[in-house]
């Protein structure tokens, strides 16, 4: 049996067959009653297949370790499927805005790296992405930053996509044709 990652286990990732889950934040809350105050923690994970599919989601428990189970459930519950440009960066620039959160994600050249700040950085590393860059303007609250992130990735869409509703071929989208007889 394969020893798993120690370096992804102190990163704060958890490797599953299937999905990877990475532990983006984690919060200790306070509840005040009559004795005093009771501690619990709330827990914010991105989970991911590396291959084009990921999730987030929230956990709140008396115990770290149960908040971030559920959390990750939740997050497998909530996965979305992003399109990549040679399953490795985003095929256009792209925006997303989540209450004070904005952040701009932009397509780079094969070797770029991620180059993206943590909560995002999360995300893009959970999808398989490869190559991107990515901008946070306005809050640094990191649960803002990953629903924003998520929001400018579920309108991302592939160019075989929007062929298929126009009834064209990606070709003609692209207007390839056109110039090459331009050209002539």
């Amino acid at each position: 049996m394969a020893r798993p990652d120690k370096g992804a286990r102190m990163r704060g990732e958890r490797e599953d067959p299937e999905f990877s889950d990475k532990l983006v934040h984690i919060n200790r809350v306070a509840k005040v009653v009559k004795g005093g105050r009771r501690f619990g923690f709330s827990a914010l994970v991105i989970v991911g297949d590396r291959r084009g599919r990921v999730g987030y989601g929230t956990g709140k428990a008396r115990e770290v370790p149960e908040a971030i189970r559920k959390a990750t459930e939740q997050a497998k519950r909530k996965m979305i499927r992003v399109p990549l440009r040679e399953a490795r960066t985003l095929h256009h620039d792209i925006e997303g805005r989540f209450g004070a959160g904005r952040v701009v994600m932009r397509a780079a050249p094969a070797g770029t790296g991620i180059i993206a700040g943590g909560p995002m950085r999360a995300v893009f590393e959970m999808l398989g992405m490869k190559d991107v860059v990515a901008k946070s303007i306005g809050t640094s609250n990191p649960h803002n930053m990953v629903k924003a992130t998520f929001e400018g990735l579920e309108r991302s869409v592939s160019p075989r996509a929007i062929a298929s509703k126009r009834g064209k071929k990606v070709s003609e989208i692209f207007g390839r044709e056109e110039t090459v007889q331009e050209a002539n």
